[in-house]
């Protein structure tokens, strides 16, 4: 029995192959982006890139997978650490600010980048870079009791006016839906190429496609 037993009866040993050597980014290592790189990790991706500038606080420890003994360190230093533990998979941390000018060298080698970013500067960098160079991108965030999942094409950055706000509302299960949805849509993209979006609303349990 392997690691990814469970995960084998559900796809196809050819997609979980590609799986395991799709080159995939995440920006961000928060309560999305933490949680989608563990996830995809556990559901067989074996070439992650996790980038993410900040360090873990107490108030991150319901929505995010991190202990109160990892509070001060890095978060994507300890995600990384943490799955290799778990699963004997090596995933790249860097623990830099993405910016316009190492924008490139942060994302270079990733076929798939997966946003999950809290600010508007972060994401329109890296909306115009996957743009200018033809890369596939998912957006990922959330908003209340509603979240979306976006590629981007269609995505559209949100004002900047709630940016970096500490005291938001934030359901866990709104957290844990979206991320399923979003790391579904990205499987899919691997086996396929099809890029479907979606929107999430909790208080109706409703997913639907975002058109």
């Amino acid at each position: 029995m392997t690691i990814f037993f469970h995960e084998q009866l559900y796809r196809t040993p050819e997609l979980m192959t590609r799986m395991r050597d799709f080159p995939v980014a995440i920006c961000g290592a928060g309560a999305l982006g933490a949680n989608i790189t563990e996830t995809l990790a556990r559901s067989g991706f074996g070439c992650l890139n996790i980038i993410d500038r900040d360090r873990v606080e107490e108030r991150n420890l319901s929505t995010q997978p991190y202990y109160q003994s990892d509070i001060g360190a890095y978060k994507a230093k300890i995600l990384a650490n943490s799955l290799y533990r778990a699963l004997g998979t090596a995933i790249n941390a860097q623990t830099k600010e993405l910016t316009a000018s190492n924008c490139s060298s942060l994302l270079k080698g990733s076929h798939l980048i997966v946003e999950t970013f809290d600010n508007s500067t972060s994401r329109q960098i890296i909306k115009d870079h996957c743009h200018a160079n033809t890369l596939p991108c998912l957006h990922v965030g959330l908003a209340s009791d509603y979240a979306e999942v976006i590629w981007n094409d269609n995505y559209r950055v949100p004002s900047p006016a709630n940016d970096d706000i500490c005291d938001y509302p934030l359901a866990r299960n709104l957290v844990l839906l979206t991320v399923a949805v979003a790391c579904e849509a990205i499987a899919e993209f691997v086996a396929t190429e099809r890029q479907c979006s979606y929107t999430v609303t909790l208080k109706d349990l409703r997913i639907e496609p975002f058109t």
